[in-house]
């Protein structure tokens, strides 16, 4: 395993080498000037947009609501990469990777909003009037390139089965079982298999609303734990900013990491977590009943922004402010000695965790076997589907008897070839996603939004 795991890193060094994170960041830089720093101009609109959609829910025109397919595309993004994601980022680039992190997360936003856009766009329906859209179905139709399109799904099925979608989730949850409350690998394994048979049988309409009853409650959750900490260490929270931006460019031996480490795994990680140009959301966007494109593209956005500047920020905060990055721990260890020395009340920490973890980890795995599911439908149609579905349910039961590093390293790799094609693809159709916003936002009724107007409609 070793050695495997020794020629898996070479790869995966040559994969997220200077090419591809230019590529990635050089996408979302470009999408955010031709877009006028959308991100940052209409993030107040599009979380508007959430809540009180502004153009119609058509049944006839997608299968879940615009809400539930966010819910659908965070549910496979806030997962082990929030908790496990920043802790093995900082473990390996030093404090300065959660910089990159967030540099990632800025420009991925302009980078989501295009891709969930197109998504919507050229979205179709396959034999039994389901929605099938994605990458796979803008490269094609839009970019007319069927080879390339292909590829992208190939590499989706990938990433479903070896990368996000099953080892790295499975393996993180029965690691916080197994921490919090001693139940062997074995007993995760088979009760895993089970939940995740019964609820992706159920197709698109049972994961979206498995997604957003357990989202919304679990990022509260999480999230209120982290706050206590933060809260209680207002004071060295100043210190840590200036070590997160300072490490980011200047090599320490006492931190770890260096600008060229510390960018690959921020940059990285950051992918990991809030999946911006993999390629991934588009596919549950594309579900989304709503209407309009420009829209769910902005609906869609707000998942990088609550994912990566949110809940990721705030898990590395509190890493670094309770020095759990210098105590050799790994993973979910890592973040559960932070929020068990954070917290003044004993043991509440480490069940903030990795109940958290279990439930983000489980939500993650059911989002992606949809992604898996869609992109394999592209492939071979529909009776490929249940030979997927078989597989996938299999490596669910692998997955508690991996290594981390083998397993992290293993999704790095096809995450990266997954987002090349796609990036490609997002290039290649620019025009469309500028037009279509510039359309949308000329319209009358659309001009001079501003953030008291939305707050007056809301009420």
């Amino acid at each position: 395993m070793s050695e495997l795991t020794a020629i898996l890193t070479t790869i995966d060094g040559a994969i997220w080498g200077l090419p591809l994170i230019i590529l990635l960041l050089g996408t979302g830089i470009y999408f955010t000037l031709r877009l006028g720093f959308l991100q940052f101009r209409k993030l107040p609109l599009a979380f508007h947009y959430i809540f009180h959609g502004d153009s119609e829910e058509n049944d006839e025109n997608g299968d879940v609501s615009g809400f539930q397919a966010l819910c659908t595309a965070l549910s496979s993004t806030i997962g082990t990469g929030n908790i496990v994601g920043v802790a093995t980022a900082i473990a390996a680039g030093g404090p300065g990777a959660l910089f990159w992190m967030w540099v990632s997360a800025f420009f991925g936003i302009a980078t989501k909003y295009s891709e969930c856009l197109l998504a919507h766009k050229y979205r179709v329906k396959d034999e039994n009037g389901q929605i099938a859209g994605g990458p796979m179905y803008y490269i094609q139709n839009g970019l007319h390139s069927k080879v390339l399109a292909k590829i992208f799904a190939l590499f989706g099925v990938g990433v479903a089965l070896l990368g996000i979608g099953t080892f790295t989730q499975v393996k993180s949850i029965s690691d916080a079982l197994t921490l919090s409350f001693n139940i062997p690998n074995y007993v995760t394994a088979i009760v895993l298999t089970l939940l995740v048979a019964f609820i992706t049988i159920g197709g698109i309409h049972r994961i979206a609303h498995v997604a957003e009853k357990i989202i919304p409650f679990m990022c509260i959750f999480y999230i209120t734990g982290v706050v206590l900490i933060l809260v209680t260490h207002l004071s060295a929270i100043p210190g840590v900013f200036y070590l997160i931006v300072k490490t980011a460019f200047v090599p320490s031996s006492v931190v770890g990491g260096g600008i060229g480490i510390a960018m690959q795994k921020g940059i990285a990680r950051g992918i990991f977590s809030n999946e911006s140009g993999l390629g991934s959301a588009p596919i549950a966007a594309a579900a989304a009943k709503t209407e309009s494109h420009v829209e769910q593209g902005l609906i869609s956005m707000t998942g990088t922004f609550i994912d990566t500047i949110i809940v990721c920020t705030m898990t590395g905060l509190a890493i670094l402010i309770m020095n759990a990055n210098t105590t050799g721990l790994e993973g979910a260890a890592m973040t559960t000695y932070a929020f068990q020395n954070g917290l003044f009340i004993p043991y509440v920490g480490k069940y903030i965790v990795n109940i958290g973890l279990v439930f983000f980890a489980f939500t993650t795995i059911i989002g992606w076997n949809y992604y898996g599911e869609r992109c394999m439908y592209y492939l071979k149609g529909l009776k490929a589907v249940k030979v997927y579905k078989i597989i996938y349910i299999v490596f669910i039961a692998i997955g508690p008897f991996m290594t981390l590093d083998f397993i992290f390293i293993l999704a790095d790799i096809v995450n990266g070839l997954m987002a090349i094609p796609n990036l490609i693809g997002l290039i290649g159709l620019r025009k469309v996603v500028y037009e279509e916003t510039m359309n949308y936002f000329k319209a009358p009724e659309k001009q001079h939004v501003t953030v008291d107007e939305l707050a007056e409609e809301s009420a």
